[in-house]
C-alpha cells in the first residue's frame, strides 16, 4: 500500500480554509489498501478512541482509491455445528473522506467533469453512481457497444440481482443452521 500524508499550517493553508490558518490542514492518500480485520478489532475501538479532552477540529481530506478490507467475525458461536459467519468484504474504488471547519466527516465520490458536487454527512447513506467511462467495457465503437442510456439501466438491474444473490444466500445459511441444529450430520 502506499500512504502519503501531508500537513499544511500558515498563511498557504487558507486556500484550504480558514482554520487551516491556525489549526492547519492534513491531506492523506491511501491507495491499494488491503486488509482483514475481526470484527472484535473495531468493537474494542471504542475505548481506545475516547478521551476526556475535545480535541481541537483539523480539517482533512482522506482520499481512499483501491482498497480493500475484510471484516471476519471472531465471535464465538451460538451453535457448535454451524458453519460459522462468512467473512465481509468492503471493497472501496475511489472515496474522499473530508473534514470541514463544522468539525463533521463528508464522504463524498470523486466528480467528473459536468456533474453536479455533491457532499454528505457521514452518517447519511448515499448510492454512488460509478462514472460511466469505467462501466463500458465494451469498445465505444460498433453494433455491440453499449448506449449511453442503457448503462444506469443496467447497473440497477444488476444491483437488483445483487441483492437478491445476497438474500438467498442468506436465507440458504439460516435455513441450513436451523436444520443443523435438530440434526448435526445433515449434509447438503
Amino acid at each position: 500500500p502506499e500512504v502519503c500524508l501531508r500537513l499544511e499550517v500558515g498563511p498557504n493553508a487558507a486556500v484550504h480554509s480558514p482554520l487551516a490558518v491556525q489549526n492547519g490542514f492534513l491531506h492523506m492518500l491511501v491507495h491499494s489498501y488491503t486488509a482483514e480485520l475481526f470484527m472484535s478489532f473495531l468493537t474494542n475501538l471504542g475505548p481506545f478512541l475516547e478521551d476526556e479532552i475535545i480535541p481541537e477540529v483539523i480539517p482533512m481530506e482522506i482520499e481512499v482509491v483501491d482498497a480493500k478490507i475484510t471484516l471476519k467475525d471472531d465471535s464465538p458461536r451460538v451453535y457448535p455445528t454451524s458453519p460459522g459467519p462468512i467473512p465481509i468484504t468492503l471493497a472501496v474504488d475511489h472515496v474522499i473522506v473530508k473534514r470541514r471547519d463544522d468539525g463533521v466527516f463528508y464522504l463524498t465520490a470523486p466528480q467528473g467533469e459536468g456533474s453536479p458536487k455533491q457532499e454528505k454527512p457521514v452518517s447519511v447513506l448515499q448510492e454512488q453512481k460509478a462514472p460511466v467511462g469505467c462501466v463500458l467495457a465494451a469498445p465505444a465503437a460498433g453494433a455491440r457497444g453499449l448506449q449511453l442510456k442503457e448503462v444506469p439501466e443496467l447497473q440497477r438491474e444488476l444491483q437488483t440481482m445483487k441483492i437478491s444473490l445476497a438474500e438467498a444466500n442468506m436465507d440458504k445459511a439460516r435455513l441450513l443452521q436451523e436444520i443443523r441444529k435438530y440434526n448435526p450430520l445433515f449434509q447438503l
